[in-house]
């Protein structure tokens, strides 16, 4: 009888090979790049927080989908399912150390205990980045302009990235008399797109009670034309004229200022299903994938930070979706498949020559190529194999009257095109120019 353990993971939970995990590390450092260059800068917080931190401002949805037990020592502690309450914590238990406005990133695991679908696990990584510290128009065009070039810079452009204002929408609410029922409505009118009018009108009756007051909150949110005639509508239909509708407004003349302005729709029928939004809210699509939700939102959180300190601290933020955004690529046929960070092999066609092939190895290395040395002398087809499931460009083959003359052979090995009498800076400058 076998002890063999079988070797399986959780359900909504995923191993990655190398192919998968070079394309999401790639990406990681891309969204990396482009959040440093807007000024945000790195922090971590602990993947378990006590319980009331996490759900102390949630709602019964939230409280199914976490992750939560009782530790050895009788904590009762859960896994974290955004980086955005643990970085409210975060702010309050460290506000005298911060400089105000604060500019975060943030990419790592969270954990939900949802039913796993396409795009959709159990744990995922988000990439959030947030300021905090400032309640300016500003800043939250910027997470919005941080978005757009973020997707841009990984190679998704053909996005589109739908606006809201919550605060107009809750003005309107209260102009109807159905504010009391408001996160009720906010997170019914949340659902639209996965599960359609009918259920919502249903869900809005119910809330508010009143058949015409549903379809008063159905042509708020069905509202269509370019930006600014939406916004005029719905500043109309909220009571007139406010901060809100002036915070779009200037956001918009931002958007336009910087020529990126056809990214974006004004989209009433977004708000956001957390409760923690206070005003702007957005959620991003892929034009030719809609289906698959949103892969990059977030919006304006002015009382968060308030649930754990006295003073109050505006906050905006953002998160892009690594997973769901790699599952959509993988849909659209624009995943990567590169499987390895190597440049090139040196293949070994005699193990008494591996000093040599060494020697061609770090002089390559000190160059920036990225190369290795096939550690021992197996058929050839055998290297060969080995190197095009890692994806590499080029070969270096040497016999010994090369050896002898410091030079060698350089082969791509995707156009079987062969370089002889090659010295290491020759080739060095031939490799570093072909990298895509």
């Amino acid at each position: 009888m076998s002890n063999l353990i079988q070797p399986k993971v959780l359900k909504g939970f995923r191993d990655f090979l190398p192919v998968a995990q070079i394309q999401r590390d790639t990406l990681q450092e891309k969204i990396t790049e482009v959040y440093r260059s807007f000024g945000f800068v790195p922090i971590d917080t602990p993947v378990l927080e006590y319980t009331e931190i996490l759900l102390r401002k949630s709602n019964g949805e939230t409280e199914k989908q976490v992750f939560r037990f009782e530790d050895n020592g009788h904590r009762d502690v859960a896994m974290r399912f955004d980086l955005t309450v643990p970085f409210a914590r975060f702010t309050a238990e460290h506000f005298s150390e911060l400089y105000m406005p604060f500019k975060r990133y943030h990419i790592a695991k969270v954990w939900r205990g949802e039913k796993p679908q396409a795009g959709r696990y159990r744990e995922f990584v988000q990439c959030d980045i947030d300021t905090v510290g400032s309640d300016s128009a500003v800043c939250d065009f910027e997470i919005l302009n941080v978005m757009k070039a973020a997707l841009n810079t990984i190679g998704v452009n053909n996005i589109t990235i739908h606006v809201n204002h919550r605060g107009i929408f809750n003005r309107f609410l209260e102009h109807l008399g159905c504010l009391d029922k408001s996160e009720d409505i906010l997170r019914s009118v949340d659902k639209l797109a996965k599960v359609g009018p009918e259920e919502v009108i249903n869900e809005l009756v119910e809330y508010t009670g009143d058949q015409d007051k549903t379809n008063k909150i159905m042509e708020y949110i069905s509202a269509k034309g370019d930006f600014l005639s939406i916004l005029s509508k719905l500043e109309e239909m909220a009571g007139g004229p406010a901060e809100d509708t002036q915070r779009m407004k200037d956001i918009y003349a931002m958007m336009q200022a910087s020529g990126i302005e056809s990214t974006y729709v004004l989209d009433p029928s977004i708000t956001r299903g957390l409760d923690y939004y206070t005003g702007v809210v957005y959620e991003t699509f892929l034009n030719e994938l809609p289906s698959i939700g949103s892969v990059c939102s977030g919006g304006r959180y002015d009382n968060l930070a308030g649930l754990y300190m006295k003073e109050k601290v505006p906050g905006v933020g953002a998160s892009i979706g690594l997973d769901r955004l790699i599952a959509g690529l993988e849909q659209l046929g624009l995943n990567s498949t590169k499987g390895s960070y190597l440049d090139a092999e040196i293949f070994n066609s005699d193990n008494a020559d591996i000093v040599a092939y060494q020697k061609v190895a770090a002089g390559l290395r000190a160059k920036g190529v990225n190369v290795e040395v096939f550690p021992e002398a197996k058929k050839m087809n055998q290297q060969y194999n080995v190197t095009e499931a890692k994806g590499m460009v080029w070969g270096i083959l040497m016999n010994k009257d090369e050896i002898a003359s410091n030079t060698f052979t350089l082969k791509n090995l995707k156009t079987r095109q062969m370089h002889s009498g090659m010295d290491v800076e020759k080739a060095a400058e031939l490799i570093l120019s072909s990298r895509t």
